[in-house]
């Protein structure tokens, strides 16, 4: 269960992080506003070339979020993960557990 910002346990729903395989894009809406990281395939690789979040919507975690589904989707298929965009660059550099997966 996801906490609201006082940390207390009061649910916070939103829409859920899914694939757009043809979009190339993992997607989350939150208050209307669409959220997004956008990728290229190649090679056996992913490309992370854009995080995309409305400044409306920012400092909520969404850009982690959206980034750690790329991820995971990364590991699932086998792929190795190119950071293109400077958020995901940083993000793997917090997240060590993820590592294997820079290309």
């Amino acid at each position: 269960m996801a906490v609201n910002e006082d940390n207390d346990q009061t649910p916070v729903t939103h829409d859920p992080v899914t694939h757009d395989p043809k979009g190339r894009r993992f997607v989350t809406t939150r208050d209307g506003q669409e959220a997004s990281v956008e990728y290229r395939l190649g090679d056996g690789e992913m490309s992370i070339t854009h995080t995309l979040v409305p400044e409306a919507i920012g400092g909520r975690g969404i850009a982690g979020e959206l980034v750690r589904a790329a991820m995971d989707h990364a590991r699932a298929q086998g792929l190795k993960v190119v950071p293109q965009c400077s958020y995901a660059v940083g993000w793997l550099d917090r997240h060590p557990e993820y590592a294997e997966l820079r290309a």
